[in-house]
């Protein structure tokens, strides 16, 4: 179990960096925003390379910090009857979850997302706006995301094990996960 753990607090760190990364994008998206609306309307500019730009970017700020959520726990769910249950308890729920629901689901899509990439590379897909940019890259970012948050999802296992063996408290994760 020490070597899963370690492996989960790995995974952690990948996904708690992607997410941190995640914020600056946001940023930039707004920066991007505010320069193609003075360029709009001071200039008489516009460039749909500059809005593709803002879409490709929140794309990546809310496929790529799936992850991140997930492991902070910030998911949306309902805990009308998970909060009044124990911890072990909670835990063999998200076990099913994940299992059940969680992986297959993102494994369904990191097929398709990697084969709708792999296709956009092939053909070099383009933009059909005028002064579009590329598709294909925005397309790798989906296999990536789902990708990370499939190894959330296998980190997230792992500590739900060890809070059913007794190795960990449920407590002592939520907090060592907000610490970083």
């Amino acid at each position: 179990m020490k070597r899963l753990l370690a492996l989960s607090r790995a995974i952690d760190t990948l996904n708690e960096y992607a997410g941190r990364g995640a914020r600056w994008l946001i940023l930039a998206c707004i920066l991007i925003s505010a320069g193609n609306a003075v360029a709009r309307y001071g200039f008489n500019l516009s460039s749909n390379g500059f809005l593709e730009i803002q879409w490709y970017l929140y794309a990546i700020v809310f496929l790529g910090a799936a992850g991140y959520t997930l492991k902070h726990n910030a998911h949306v769910r309902i805990d009308l009857i998970a909060g009044r249950l124990t911890p072990r308890a909670q835990a063999r729920i998200d076990i099913i979850g994940h299992v059940f629901m969680l992986l297959p689901v993102c494994a369904i899509m990191l097929w398709f997302g990697w084969t709708a990439f792999l296709e956009s590379y092939r053909i070099n897909e383009i933009s059909t706006d005028a002064g579009g940019l590329l598709r294909w890259p925005i397309k790798l970012v989906v296999p990536a995301a789902f990708l990370l948050l499939i190894l959330q999802g296998v980190s997230e296992t792992i500590k739900k094990f060890a809070v059913i063996s007794g190795q960990k408290s449920s407590s002592s994760s939520v907090t060592a996960d907000n610490d970083q």
